[in-house]
Parts: C-alpha cells; sequence; structure tokens
C-alpha cells in the first residue's frame, strides 16, 4: 500500500554501540509525510501477545511505529472507504535489529504480535486517545484471513471481543 511507508533508520555502530534518529521531521517530509504528532505511546509485551486491531471511530490517528526492543509482526487494515485498498492488509516486520519504523495514515485499523520476550514499542500518534471514540476489528476476522502464525495469542478481553470486518461494513461507520 503506497499511503504506508517504511522508514529505513541509517544507523551508525562502532565498538561502543551504535546510534540512530529515532525521528526528524525532515525525513518524514522527504517521504511525502507532513504529520504532526501530538501523543507518544510506549508497550512493552510478552512473547505472543497480539495487540488489535484497533482504530478511533472519531480523531482517527496516524501513528509512526518503531520496536525498541524485541520484534513485532505489524498489521494495518485499510478502512477508508472511498479507498481502492479498503480492507487490505499490510505486514512487516519490525524489529530493534532492523531499526524500521513504519508510517502508517489515519483511516487504518492497526495491530501487532510480539515475536519475542520484553518487546518494547514506540508509537507517536497524530491525534490524541479518546476512549469514547476507540473500536476494532477481531485479530482472527475469516475475511481478513491474517496468517499470524500463532493459534492461540495472548489478548485481552477487550480484544476478544472486537467487531468483524462484516460488521464494521453494515455499521456504515465513517473513521473520522
Amino acid at each position: 500500500m503506497e499511503e504506508i511507508v517504511v522508514l529505513e533508520n541509517k544507523r551508525y555502530e562502532d565498538e561502543r554501540g551504535y546510534f540512530f534518529e529515532i525521528f526528524s521531521y525532515r525525513d518524514l517530509e522527504k517521504n511525502g509525510i507532513k504529520t504532526k504528532f501530538v501523543q507518544g505511546n510506549q508497550s512493552k509485551s510478552k512473547k505472543g501477545v497480539l495487540r488489535g486491531l484497533h482504530f478511533q471511530k472519531k480523531h482517527s490517528q496516524a501513528k509512526l511505529i518503531r520496536v525498541i526492543n524485541g520484534k513485532i509482526l505489524d498489521i494495518a487494515v485499510d478502512l477508508r472507504r472511498e479507498s481502492k485498498t479498503f480492507g487490505s492488509v499490510f505486514e512487516i516486520i519490525l524489529s530493534s535489529d532492523n531499526a524500521k519504523s513504519i508510517y502508517i495514515p489515519k483511516g487504518f485499523a492497526h495491530g501487532f504480535l510480539s515475536l519475542e520476550e520484553d518487546t518494547v514499542i514506540e508509537y507517536l500518534c497524530s491525534d490524541f486517545y479518546y476512549p469514547e471514540y476507540d473500536s476494532g476489528i477481531i485479530w482472527n476476522d475469516e475475511e481478513l484471513n491474517i496468517n499470524w502464525g500463532i493459534e492461540n495469542p495472548i489478548i485481552s478481553k477487550k480484544d476478544s471481543e472486537l467487531q468483524s470486518l462484516k460488521k464494521f461494513i453494515e455499521s456504515g461507520v465513517e473513521i473520522e
């Protein structure tokens, strides 16, 4: 999906360790991204934890995601009804080793599976979190048919009760 941008962060390594910029608005602009980020979040997950697929019905959030420690299977689903890629799934492995970041624009559901113990991710958001608009698509949706590579992930009660893509379509909700 062309709207999703994978950023290759240049890492400088020597005998002391490494250094790289985790965020540069200049680099985002070079990639056509002019999003202003207003909130930063961090989460830590055990191996096998699946979070998502989340979105906000109003105050939709663009996200810039990176892994600080560990590795994830990162998933984005296009929920923009007018998009030619509506319902399409984008997936990528992000890790502290590959130092990639991913930009996901507004209008996408997002989720990830932790592939290693003590995986820590950081993500910047273009709008604040509003619990009253919190929603999502169930991780094992039959239509999306995402191959998470796991049969029984560790998920929250809230995430286990998310709607199907079909229910989302039938609801007529436009993500704003």
